[in-house]
């Protein structure tokens, strides 16, 4: 059985000095593709040269919405970004107005900034949404009047609205470890009407690991927990969820390569 870490951030300084060990203890867990996820223009290299070091590691490109204000890039920059081999999604992006820790409208201009790189590019925008539905939804329309493009959204967490948004425009859903939390009935409802062939898994380790594992520090290996979580509302076997998870993320992701094709 083989599950992908869709979403992580190796390069946290919780993860990162011991990655070695992180990724071991992910390997042991059937965990055998990651995607190492960029936040900010900065940790690019850190991000990429991990992509490089290990064969089952990618990463992508991209602004975080909380540094949407300080941390500006063009779309050039994003193109340019997306030419290292290992690059396979642009993100994450999109909108936080729980925080807002930037100004609304310059993180409403840098998703759009990020959707038509993803669109040229034809890689998947990796979209983080949280109290910012309806903006999500009228930008992701906005941009889709330019053109398709593929989307996820990644950690779902979001609203029945978003939710019924994104089945009828086939976005992606990953699952994190929220889908676990106790308070979580409302997301797990979700999760069991999304279809099959939109579902991924992730951790966003090193944060929200799941149950059991509260308390601790989130790493890849917990992504086994999340799956079977999914299994269970589904009322499937894991090893289905880890097959179609699996499936979904190479579908999607489609500059990464299975490791037996790698």
């Amino acid at each position: 059985m083989m599950l992908v870490d869709s979403h992580c951030h190796l390069d946290d300084e919780r993860l990162y000095p011991t990655v070695d060990e992180v990724l071991q203890r992910a390997d042991a867990a059937g965990i055998k593709v990651l995607q190492t996820i960029c936040t900010e223009r900065k940790d690019f290299p850190v991000i990429s040269a991990l992509a490089d070091m290990y064969p089952n590691v990618y990463c992508s490109f991209g602004i975080h919405p909380h540094h949407a204000d300080k941390d500006i890039v063009d779309e050039a920059e994003i193109l340019e970004a997306a030419q290292h081999p290992k690059v396979i999604g642009i993100g994450e992006t999109g909108l936080d107005y729980f925080y807002e820790n930037a100004p609304r409208d310059e993180q409403i201009e840098s998703f759009k900034k990020h959707i038509r790189a993803a669109r040229k590019l034809d890689l998947p925008v990796i979209i983080h949404s949280r109290d910012a539905d309806d903006d999500t939804i009228a930008i992701m329309d906005e941009m889709r009047e330019e053109g398709p493009y593929k989307a996820l959204f990644h950690c779902f967490s979001s609203s029945a609205k978003l939710a019924e948004y994104g089945i009828k425009n086939d976005v992606f859903f990953s699952a994190s470890g929220i889908l676990t939390f106790k308070k979580s009935d409302e997301l797990r409802e979700i999760f069991k009407k999304v279809p099959e062939d939109l579902l991924l898994v992730e951790t966003d380790a090193p944060y929200l690991a799941p149950v059991p594992m509260r308390g601790k520090t989130c790493e890849p290996a917990f992504t086994a927990h999340t799956a079977q979580r999914l299994a269970d509302i589904r009322e499937v076997p894991l090893e289905h969820i880890a097959k179609v998870t699996t499936e979904n993320f190479f579908m999607l992701f489609n500059k990464a390569k299975p490791p037996h094709a790698a």
